[in-house]
């Protein structure tokens, strides 16, 4: 049986180089001493917002500055915790910086309260009076239009320091999946015992070719989740409800409006994505999931099946090195500005891919203005990994040109937007692979990749996205969510995805206790709109080249400067209308025909 290693354990060159951000521990509790006593250059400012337009700039800038110190210290204690969360010196200092964040929160509140309380017109003034304030007008303008659903100064900054307590169920679902929970070993298909772990069902049992092991592992690993199924409840519960109270304090007509809102995205734009994937695209995927049935002989296609190999005898494996090269290559086409962001997140040690106990499971970018980009994955030696590393890289690219171009203000983007460059890349990867290789065996397979893709974004994350409109309509309605309640709404949700040919047992309903998005507000629904508006763009690099590529570059570059709908249309793509979704639908249609004709 084989042994999951320790965090001290793995290849440090495996593991991401933290010191980039700081030296030492000691440098960044140094740091986040400091940062407590410099409150005082932005608190200072308390009060006189409204004596002209030369102050406002003053503690803006201000304010960025202290931001970009904070990011610096959060990320370093969150990163060290998220490599070996069962580390206790990494879970105090990420306490220690979720405390600053809170205190950091509850001092600056009064920006926001004093700027909605300025007189009608007056920031329009100033920003006519003080050319440094053009830069701010776009964020300005988006805090203008909470006014209606701001409370109090006086209570807004009691609930900024409430943060830390507020974020405690998403901390206590990341704990017990990662610090407590443990799994029973399991069998292969050949009698063979082996360890099972969120990270090796998840990034690797369940796309394994062996059908025992893939079955067998997802039996022990819901096994687990079943134990812990009202701890996980009760923690998701009582972040709906602290939404739902939220909401109606605010004067929002729901949690889904109050969640959009910062979005800059409406209730449409939200339910197009939902409904017509979820009606149009769910026929495609039934008919691919009954052709693995076919094709692997299986006596049933179960909920364990769904991402098992066509061919399992076809399986290259590629390591983390060869995947870098690769993805250097299949990236070469969006210029050397962008190779070089790439080349240094391999060069330098910003990827994570080590496998160890306590490391937070899935894949994450993290970009930290002025330093630079981290990516965490668990490398299982699988062409599905590289796909997701280049997902990642998307991530970097994008928030490092973003960061290069925009001050902090305007460095990020709507969530609505945040994963079309990151599947962006997974695309331009799938047409590499197509362009260097004529062998039809080769073809389908890349072809599985790419649908893996698909399935990821507009399956997975889709349906999840689905869970929160449910779960939301309920808790709006006082409806208690319970593990019962959810494990309901998640078989329906799946049943009526996959249709009478698809096994969903029990265990397939404990789903919503695997992904952490539902801590994420309105997350999930955003992985689809990203890729949807990444596979139009996509197709008009395809078909105009390098006008295309240069357009997406401007795009990236702008980070969070426009609306996420003109940022789309710079792209040359029309997201206010649902016939991109339509067409995204139909082309993973087309992939899947094809596949089919190749057998």
């Amino acid at each position: 049986m084989s042994k999951i290693l320790t965090r001290a354990e793995v290849d440090a060159q495996s593991t991401w180089n933290l010191k980039d951000i700081f030296e030492s521990h000691e440098e960044w509790e140094h740091e986040l001493n400091a940062l407590q006593q410099d409150l005082s250059t932005v608190t200072k400012y308390e009060g006189q917002l409204g004596e002209g337009a030369d102050k406002l700039l003053a503690c803006l800038h201000a304010q960025e500055e202290l931001q970009r110190r904070l990011s610096r210290v959060q990320a370093f204690a969150y990163l060290h915790q998220s490599g070996d969360s069962i580390n206790p010196e990494h879970q105090t200092n990420a306490a220690k910086a979720r405390d600053l964040s809170s205190q950091v929160s509850s001092a600056l509140s009064f920006i926001k309260s004093e700027i909605i309380a300025l007189p009608e017109g007056t920031i329009e003034q100033y920003i006519n009076e003080q050319p440094g304030l053009q830069d701010f007008e776009r964020s300005l303008g988006l805090l203008l239009q909470t006014k209606p659903h701001r409370l109090t100064a006086e209570t807004e900054k009691v609930l900024a320091s409430f943060g830390e307590v507020l974020g405690a169920p998403y901390r206590i679902y990341e704990r017990s999946k990662l610090a407590d929970m443990t799994f029973p070993p399991t069998e292969n298909g050949r009698g063979e015992e082996v360890p099972v772990s969120f990270a090796l069902y998840e990034n690797k049992y369940v796309e394994s070719p062996d059908t025992d092991l893939r079955r067998n592992s997802f039996k022990a690993f819901s096994e687990t989740l079943y134990k812990y199924r009202n701890t996980f409840a009760e923690a998701y519960s009582t972040e709906v409800k602290r939404q739902v109270i939220e909401s109606r304090l605010r004067g929002y007509n729901s949690v889904t409006d109050m969640l959009l809102k910062p979005q800059q995205v409406t209730a449409d734009m939200n339910s197009n994505i939902l409904d017509i994937l979820q009606t149009e695209l769910a026929p495609h995927m039934r008919k691919y999931a009954a052709l693995k049935k076919r094709v692997l002989k299986l006596d049933e296609m179960t909920f364990a099946d769904l991402k098992a190999p066509l061919d399992p005898d076809f399986n290259p494996e590629i390591s983390f090195q060869e995947a870098g090269e690769l993805i250097k290559e299949a990236l070469s086409v969006l210029g050397p500005e962008y190779g070089e962001i790439v080349a240094d997140a391999f060069k330098n040690r910003w990827v994570d891919y080590a496998d160890n106990a306590g490391k937070r499971t899935g894949a994450f970018c993290m970009s930290i203005h002025g330093v630079h980009s981290y990516i965490l994955i668990s490398w299982a030696d699988n062409m599905r990994g590289a796909f997701t590393l280049a997902h990642e890289v998307g991530h970097a690219g994008h928030l490092m040109l973003a960061s290069k171009y925009q001050r902090i203000t305007n460095s990020r983007p709507s969530l609505y937007f945040i994963e079309a460059p990151s599947t962006m890349n997974e695309l331009l990867l799938a047409d590499h692979l197509l362009e260097r290789s004529n062998d039809p065996r080769m073809r389908r397979w890349v072809i599985s990749q790419l649908l893996g893709t698909y399935f990821h974004n507009f399956v997975t994350h889709l349906l999840e996205g689905e869970l929160q409109r449910r779960v939301y309509d309920l808790a709006m309605k006082d409806v208690p969510i319970t593990a019962v309640k959810l494990c309901e709404l998640k078989g329906d949700i799946l049943s009526s995805f996959w249709g009478e040919d698809v096994v969903i047992d029990d265990n397939a309903k404990l789903t919503w206790m695997r992904q952490p998005h539902y801590y994420m507000s309105l997350y999930p629904y955003t992985y689809a709109a990203g890729l949807t508006v990444s596979t139009a763009a996509a197709q008009l690099i395809r078909e105009e080249g390098q006008p295309a590529v240069d357009r997406w570059l401007e795009v990236l570059k702008a980070g969070g400067s426009m609306s996420p709908l003109e940022l789309i249309k710079l792209a040359g793509v029309d997201m206010s209308q649902p016939d991109p979704i339509r067409t995204a639908a139909a082309y993973v249609g087309s992939l899947i025909d094809e596949l089919e004709s190749l057998y």
